[in-house]
């Protein structure tokens, strides 16, 4: 049984994203966690009408920039201006400056302006020239990229990654959910028909509870084990920082509130595992020459690790 103030955000964003339910789930599940999303997948799927169905279907303002080589770090976090008629620098937000922020196509711009978003992702505020500005609560980044080799793509650097929650791909539709998005081409967008569901002090009050989620030990210990296992595969350079152990930990919280329950259970560390660790796994060479991906050696850890079998 879904919360059923999950459920409403749900059934609202499923009016504009076709089947997609599990995807759509998740989402709201690393933003009940304070985490950020990114959703990589090819052009023209949802992902940026994705984005704008939460900050409707959540009441959240939304901002977006569609990253190009030509974008700047102050087009995202702002700039200072000189005030002639005070003598002071005034500080002019950049767009980084809302509840969700949509970066869209992040991996078209240069790695100064994807580094520019770092200290937002992990603290929840910006400096510019010198002087700190906190950034609004609640606060959601969702990066979208396209995959690698498309025209124009460069990869994110491997702090920049850590510091998505969830990596996401959408997919294509099913021939009927196709169908069915093709007849939503008439008249006015789904997205434009949205309407809130709940207001920032409801958001707010299910991170809190979301939070609150018990974690046994055995709990604690399987995801240490899992994260101990990817830094010592013999075909990953770069396994999973603490960072990630703490995120897969938060989410597997939301994962349990959304489900009802107030403690996680194995089947929670199950559901968010690959989506929580994939991107951040780095392969040795010797990997990538014998056909293997990361998804691959992660299904391989999950096998060898054992599950606790009881949650006191």
């Amino acid at each position: 049984m879904i919360q059923p103030q999950a459920l409403s955000i749900i059934n609202e964003v499923r009016k504009a994203i076709v089947g997609k339910d599990t995807v759509v789930c998740k989402v709201l599940m690393a933003m009940l966690a304070k985490g950020h999303i990114l959703l990589e997948d090819n052009p023209g799927v949802g992902k940026t009408t994705m984005a704008l169905a939460f900050s409707k279907a959540m009441g959240l303002s939304y901002t977006r920039v569609q990253f190009t080589p030509e974008v700047m770090p102050t087009d995202v976090i702002g700039y200072s201006v000189y005030n002639s008629r005070t003598g002071e620098m005034e500080y002019r937000p950049g767009a980084v400056m809302s509840n969700l922020f949509l970066a869209d196509e992040i991996n078209r711009t240069s790695a100064k302006t994807q580094s520019a978003l770092l200290e937002a992702m992990e603290e929840g505020q910006v400096t510019v020239d010198g002087i700190t500005h906190p950034l609004p609560r609640p606060y959601t980044v969702i990066a979208t990229q396209n995959p690698l080799g498309s025209a124009g793509t460069q990869p994110l650097p491997e702090s920049q990654l850590d510091r998505f929650m969830l990596r996401l791909s959408i997919g294509y539709p099913t021939p009927e959910q196709e169908i069915q998005v093709l007849k939503q081409t008439e008249g006015q967008r789904p997205v434009d028909g949205l309407q809130r569901t709940c207001s920032l002090e409801d958001l707010a009050a299910m991170q809190e509870e979301a939070a609150q989620v018990h974690v046994a030990d055995d709990i604690y210990r399987y995801v240490q084990k899992l994260c101990t296992a990817t830094r010592e595969h013999h075909l990953t350079r770069l396994g999973a920082s603490p960072r990630a152990g703490g995120a897969l930990v938060r989410v597997c919280r939301a994962s349990a509130w959304m489900a009802g329950r107030d403690y996680v259970v194995p089947a929670d560390v199950a559901l968010l595992f690959y989506n929580v660790m994939e991107h951040r796994l780095v392969l040795d060479p010797q990997a990538r020459l014998g056909g293997r991906d990361a998804h691959g050696v992660l299904e391989e850890i999950f096998r060898e690790v054992q599950a606790p079998k009881l949650i006191v």
